[in-house]
Order: C-alpha cells, then structure tokens, then sequence
C-alpha cells in the first residue's frame, strides 16, 4: 500500500512512523527554568548528528499549539542535558513522561538525584551513567503543520560524562554493563538482543 501523508490524520501517520522507524533511542532531557525550576522529560525523537564537532538533535511535538516546558526552557536558556536511560531507570523515565504543572520538578517526581553539570546549569541525572551537556546551536520550527508541528533542537556537546562501569578500553563502551534501552511504538520498548559484527567493506 501506498500513504500520501498529506491525505492522512495525524495519528495515522505517528503510528506509521514510530512502528516503522526503530528502534529510537531516548534522550532523557533535563533543562531549567528561567526561574531555576529544574525540569526533566524523555524524548525518542533523538539522535546524534557528528563527531567534528559532537553535536546531538531532539524534536519535541507541539500539541494543540503549547509548547512543552522543556521547549520553553531551553529556547530560553540556550543549554540542556542529555541524560541516557539504562534498563534501571525505565519507570523513572517513565514517570517523567507525564505531564504536569511547570513549577513541578521531576527529579523530585521520579525520585532520581540532580547534581551539578560542569560547564551548564541545567542539572544531570546522576543515575544516568552517560550524560551530555549541550548548548543550543540551532533550533527549527517545521513548517506546513496541522496542529501545532515540532521544534527541532541542535545542540552542541561542551562535557562528556561516563560512568568508569560503562567504560571499556580505548575509549569504547562496555554493552554488557551499560544495557541501554530503545523506544518501540505505544507502550513498547526494547533491550540490547542478539549482537552480531560484520566488516565494513572498503573498495
């Protein structure tokens, strides 16, 4: 079958999209207030864009034409975290994708630990064994949109953390420690299953 998205509903669309195009990984974004209100959302809508220099991307959904308080924050504040989510900290993330009033801290919602980034003030999850500190390079409301479209957000990585237990020789990452999770469609979501190696073929 073939789909003219323009012909489509919105939902119809999303279903399509987040059923298809897996698995996502999450960025466990934290951001801050103007007013210092700490706040912390989940996103699969993430990735990384390079290397030289490291640079990551998140989009965030504009429902009924309200922008979400980590939009607001960090378009204001120019900085956020990424903080990546382990099989341990499914039902905190979780707990964060709800939504509530904007002077509603969830670190405190979730019960997970702020602690001081190096470089930004945005705080970092500390159960997080991975976190990125980011400046805002770049943001891109898409246009032609429905109900209220999405804002994309680019931002620069100025500080790596990595926990040493996640951390192998050489700069690589240790799987078996770290156990990652991914986002599926609706209420799924996936661990690290069978791994598999093949050689990039070089003409």
């Amino acid at each position: 079958m073939q789909f003219n998205p323009n012909n489509l509903e919105r939902s119809a669309i999303y279903k399509l999209l987040t059923g298809s195009i897996i698995p996502r990984p999450i960025g466990w974004i934290s951001s801050i207030s103007e007013d210092g209100i700490n706040n912390l959302a989940p996103f699969s809508y993430f990735n990384m864009l390079g290397d030289d220099p490291p640079h990551l991307m998140f989009s965030t959904g504009i429902g009924n034409r309200t922008q979400k308080d980590t939009l607001v924050n960090v378009l204001a504040t120019k900085q956020f975290v990424v903080n990546m989510v382990t099989e341990e900290l499914v039902e905190q993330m979780n707990i964060t994708a709800k939504a509530v009033p904007y002077d509603v801290d969830e670190f405190e919602l979730a019960g997970v630990t702020p602690i001081a980034s190096k470089k930004i003030k945005p705080m970092r999850v500390k159960e997080s064994p991975i976190n990125f500190e980011c400046e805002l390079v770049h943001h891109y409301f898409l246009e032609d949109h429905k109900n209220g479209g999405a804002c994309v957000l680019i931002g620069r990585i100025v500080m790596m953390h990595f926990d040493e237990t996640v951390l192998a020789d050489n700069y690589k990452i240790n799987l078996e420690n770290y156990n990652p999770i991914a986002r599926l469609a609706g209420s799924n979501y996936a661990k690290l299953g069978e791994l598999f190696s093949i050689k990039r073929i070089i003409e």
